[in-house]
């Protein structure tokens, strides 16, 4: 092993954090881990609001990357990181740091986040920034539109509400952005292209951040990250880490959605679908092309590619929310039912069901982008079709609609695609979903080795 060079794969998730050791010689993950965050916290806004506590995620990081192998980790030679995209944390730079580090022997055993020193993190499904807030903002010099829950439009919401916030900080990231400039001890937060623009408000072909439209409005453009390209290396691991060396590359924090495309693409002909707390579908395109369906988007992807992709905020979490509901209610009556007993028998009664039902389930229950207040419908019920198993039916073949609404199979037709690859547990464990898929898009569906956002990480970074 005297030899091996290795690279870490950090994975800051919506809900868990995921960690990997990759061999670039072999091509494998010799080492990996993950921890959920449980980092939700209440927000001042209701249920408009989606915050998480940044020190928990911070936490649970350390948690992953301190129980793999000590003698693995001392053959680091990169670090790549991906996380979720869209969100905002702020946190100060300077004599008060939103960071320390946690010695023993002389080597850093964790980073811990401070809170007096940092905001919380305002998640991608935060829906405090309401349709008319949203139509009152000026137009971005971009193909991609600001949405609420991007970090422009919660920044902007700040500024008009909660001006005094915004004061007390002078930077600003994804949590992605926070974790590489806690590691590297930066002074300036560096931002992918990949995240800048999931953040609104950020010129793919310019490369540049729309600075005098934000200034017109008064937005304090000093919070905005440096940007580089995906991929690139932006610090050097500040100390030495668990056994990871001091001086260890660390790239800018990447698109967790690129990041698994990355690992899960064999080839161009290859569609790729995620389903874990959202949906994703996503193919690659050379260039930004006009495709006559406005709820598909072009986000920049690796070496000056674009990955075309419709984005729905209604995935596993649907799923979830139903299944949370059947428990509370078997509760009320006194049957307490592990979560893990409902889904079980929920998919194995509704894959004996029939392929189709006269029931139609709309299943915006947290809107879409395009149609932020859009709720969940039911409808064309009738004695034939009131069984759980059909009720569960109709809930997968309508989160597979919504998709194909939002990128209808003659899209991927147009693009010679000739597979969709599988990823994210929401849709490996539910076969419900699967046989939906192959019903809509006329394509067969296939899981390979891939999927791993950590995984691509490793392999973003590994010829740089």
């Amino acid at each position: 092993m005297a030899d091996k060079e290795y690279i870490l794969g950090l994975d800051i998730g919506t809900t868990s954090v995921k960690v990997c050791v990759y061999d670039p010689d072999t091509k494998e993950i010799i080492a990996k881990q993950n921890k959920d965050t449980a980092a939700n916290i209440p927000s001042d806004q209701g249920i408009e609001g989606n915050k998480q506590d940044v020190p928990k995620i911070v936490s649970a990081m350390h948690y992953c990357v301190s129980r793999l192998p000590r003698d693995v980790l001392r053959h680091v030679k990169k670090i790549g990181i991906c996380g979720q995209m869209h969100g905002v944390v702020l946190w100060k730079n300077g004599e008060n740091k939103a960071w320390e580090k946690v010695e023993k022997d002389g080597n850093v055993i964790r980073f811990e986040g401070v809170r007096e020193n940092m905001s919380a993190l305002y998640t991608w499904q935060d829906t405090r920034c309401k349709p008319e807030f949203l139509a009152a903002l000026p137009e971005p010099d971009s193909h991609l539109k600001c949405y609420s829950g991007y970090g422009c439009a919660t920044l902007l919401w700040m500024l008009a509400h909660k001006p005094e916030k915004l004061a007390n900080f002078n930077c600003s990231g994804t949590v992605g952005d926070f974790v590489v400039s806690m590691l590297c001890d930066l002074d300036v937060p560096v931002m992918s292209d990949q995240n800048a623009a999931s953040w609104g408000y950020y010129n793919t072909e310019k490369n540049e951040w729309n600075i005098e439209i934000l200034k017109s409005i008064g937005f304090p453009v000093n919070l905005l990250p440096k940007v580089v390209k995906g991929g690139e290396f932006v610090g050097k691991l500040n100390s030495s880490w668990n056994g990871i060396p001091e001086g260890t590359p660390v790239s800018a924090a990447l698109g967790d959605l690129q990041c698994s495309m990355l690992a899960t693409l064999e080839n161009n002909q290859d569609a790729v679908l995620n389903i874990s707390t959202s949906a994703q579908l996503a193919i690659i395109a050379n260039k930004i092309s006009d495709l006559g369906c406005s709820t598909v988007e072009h986000l920049p992807y690796f070496g000056n590619t674009y990955l075309v992709v419709a984005a729905s905020l209604n995935g596993g979490n649907v799923l979830a929310t139903f299944v949370k509901m059947l428990q509370q209610w078997m509760l009320e009556f006194g049957f307490p039912i592990p979560q893990a007993k409902v889904w079980e028998k929920l998919i194995a009664i509704s894959s004996a069901a029939p392929l189709t039902s006269e029931m139609k389930i709309i299943p915006h229950l947290l809107g879409e982008r395009h149609e932020p207040t859009a709720k969940v419908s039911v409808s064309d019920i009738d004695l034939s079709n009131i069984q759980l198993a059909s009720v569960f039916r109709s809930l997968c073949d309508s989160l597979i609609q919504n998709l194909h609404s939002m990128m209808p199979k003659e899209i991927l037709r147009n693009a010679n695609i000739k597979r969709i690859v599988g990823n994210g547990s929401g849709l490996s464990r539910n076969v419900v979903l699967q046989r939906a898929v192959e019903h809509y898009y006329s394509l067969p569906l296939e899981f390979t080795s891939g999927g791993d956002a950590a995984k691509g990480a490793t392999v973003a970074v590994l010829g740089k």
